[in-house]
């Protein structure tokens, strides 16, 4: 006795190029979300904004701003913990964003990669 699928659910020429077209959809949607990703610039601030950082969704520092009020020649080791903590909190964003969207462009797949 054969099994028989439900109508349109065979695994012919047909629904193999409709696969192969949906995965191809999805293969640019995700390089399209990459693209819009990298390009975005996120400003983050540290110190009760003393020190402000902005960064590329590539992890490139764009700028740095630190309010003059915060120099202090004699504690140059606050400065570097505020700047630590700015770009440390820029990279943890970017991480988190970059998953969410990736999760959303992909339906949840876990694409090896990606």
């Amino acid at each position: 006795m054969k099994a028989r699928l439900p109508k349109g659910m065979g695994g012919g020429p047909a629904n193999m190029q409709s696969m192969i077209k949906q995965a191809q959809k999805m293969q640019e949607q995700i390089e399209a979300k990459k693209a819009e990703l990298e390009a975005k610039e996120y400003v983050v601030s540290s110190g009760g904004g003393m020190v402000e950082v902005t960064v590329t969704g590539k992890h490139e520092v764009k700028a740095i701003g630190i309010n003059p009020e915060v120099v202090d020649p004699e504690d140059v080791e606050m400065l570097e913990d505020m700047l630590v903590a700015a770009l440390n909190e820029a990279a943890r964003q970017i991480e988190e964003e970059q998953e969410r969207e990736m999760d959303s462009a992909t339906g949840g797949l876990n694409i090896p990669g990606l």
